[in-house]
């Protein structure tokens, strides 16, 4: 009866979403509300349960989040993230422009949303590709690939973050393993990729309406060290931290110092004020002015983070009404390898629901029990979970249309694009997880 009320569950979401159109956050709170009256609770306790879920998620994500909105706000309002994408690609040059653009791509898609790093690149791509004189997919592919594995590997994005604190894995050492797998994984699904897709001969034209965007001069942007080490902050803080915790003693007060800074909400809040200064004051702007990014970043995160505590309120559900026990019961005889049973729950959520932060929150709720029975590193399960919900590409999940749209494709040529292509990344993605199981586990 369980495993009929969580696909019936699954198939709800999906036609909430998909068929009724309804927004993914009020579709996952009315499936919450299904889900634990099917399970038998109480009316009363399945709405203390969504509220659990939603605050228990939110308690700690809504910092991270919020730090990290405002840190990407900064960096685009001053220019800053232009200057990174200008510099990298002059230095590497016109023959090298691919690995230019994925770099770029990858950097700025560590400290940026998705949607964000996409709008703010999708210019400078389109500038590129008329200067260099080459296909804009040969630049398109690179950039699109390196900010989606960043937005779905690396914390502190949300879907990898909210699953860590879902599993209980440490964020830093996530971020280690994470970039171990992203950087091989963007390269092969990014510049090698596109070789792939030359021989089709898919060469569209950049959308006449898409490129005429306002670009900075150049005495208005920052210098590109100072850029690049304020967008690197928090990644070099939790990753030190890290390497503190397997090194250091704990009881070394340098050892506390470093833990405090490497904390993902301390490390993000220390690199706001930094992008404050250098994006802010440092540039002539009084704070008032530099407030106002602060301000607007907010309004972009909303609805991320009400999709997020959507997310974990239907793991709680799932838990309080005994579905966690009885999956454990249902996979605790299995001899399937629990990274490969959290990439395939994963895979289903994605092509079910479409967006990848979802289908990495829905699949936390039901890999989360078996977490204890299994002793898999839960960092690891982290990234097979986030892998999984990265596979295919659907046309339920925005960036499908963002790609045909911004790139000029036709729905068969997106098909034949970014489909194989977000399935590639999630497919040695998962080879990557388990070849680091195989190494350090």
């Amino acid at each position: 009866m369980m495993i009929l009320i969580l696909v019936g569950a699954i198939v709800f979401l999906f036609v909430l979403i998909m068929g009724a159109k309804l927004n993914s956050f009020l579709s996952l709170i009315l499936v919450c509300l299904a889900v634990g009256i099917a399970e038998g609770m109480p009316v009363l306790d399945v709405v203390k349960s969504i509220e659990q879920g939603v605050g228990g998620t939110l308690g700690h994500l809504s910092l991270i989040i919020g730090f990290g909105a405002m840190l990407g706000k900064l960096m685009a309002d001053s220019g800053g993230a232009q200057r990174i994408a200008t510099t990298l690609i002059e230095k590497f040059g016109k023959e090298h422009i691919t690995w230019a653009v994925t770099i770029t791509g990858f950097v700025i898609g560590i400290a940026m949303f998705f949607e964000v790093s996409f709008v703010l690149l999708i210019p400078l791509v389109f500038t590129v590709a008329i200067s260099a004189g080459v296909p804009l997919l040969e630049i398109g592919i690179p950039m699109m690939t390196s900010i989606s594995v960043a937005h779905c590997f690396l914390p502190p994005h949300p879907g990898p973050t909210a699953i860590a604190v879902i599993y209980g894995a440490d964020i830093g050492k996530t971020l280690l393993y994470g970039l171990c797998v992203a950087i091989p994984v963007t390269v092969i699904c990014g510049p090698m990729f596109y070789k792939l897709v030359q021989h089709m001969g898919l060469n569209p034209e950049i959308p006449t309406h898409l490129h005429e965007k306002k670009v900075f001069a150049e005495e208005e942007m920052p210098g590109f060290g100072l850029s690049i080490f304020t967008a690197l902050i928090p990644v070099v803080l939790m990753a030190a931290a890290s390497i503190a915790k397997m090194n250091m003693n704990p009881e070394s007060p340098i050892y506390t110092a470093i833990e405090f800074i490497g904390n993902p909400d301390m490390a993000l809040l220390i690199a706001v004020f930094a992008a404050i200064f250098t994006f802010g004051l440092h540039r002539g702007k009084n704070i008032k002015e530099t407030m106002k990014s602060v301000e607007a970043s907010v309004a972009s995160i909303a609805m991320i983070l009400l999709i997020v505590g959507g997310g974990g309120a239907f793991k709680q559900v799932l838990l309080d009404g005994g579905m966690g026990a009885y999956i454990v019961s249902l996979v605790g005889g299995l001899s399937v390898s629990p990274i490969v049973l959290a990439w395939a729950i994963a895979v289903l959520m994605r092509i079910a629901v479409g967006s990848a932060t979802v289908a990495a929150l829905t699949s936390g709720g039901v890999i989360a029990p078996i977490i204890a029975t299994t002793g898999a590193s839960p960092e690891l399960l982290v990234l097979a979970t986030s892998c999984g919900s990265m596979f295919g590409g659907p046309p339920n999940d925005v960036a499908f249309w963002m790609f045909k749209e911004y790139f000029n494709l036709s729905i068969k040529e997106t098909l034949l694009t970014w489909c194989p292509m977000a399935t590639l990344m999630s497919v040695l993605g998962l080879v990557g997880v388990l070849i680091m199981e195989g190494i350090f586990f």
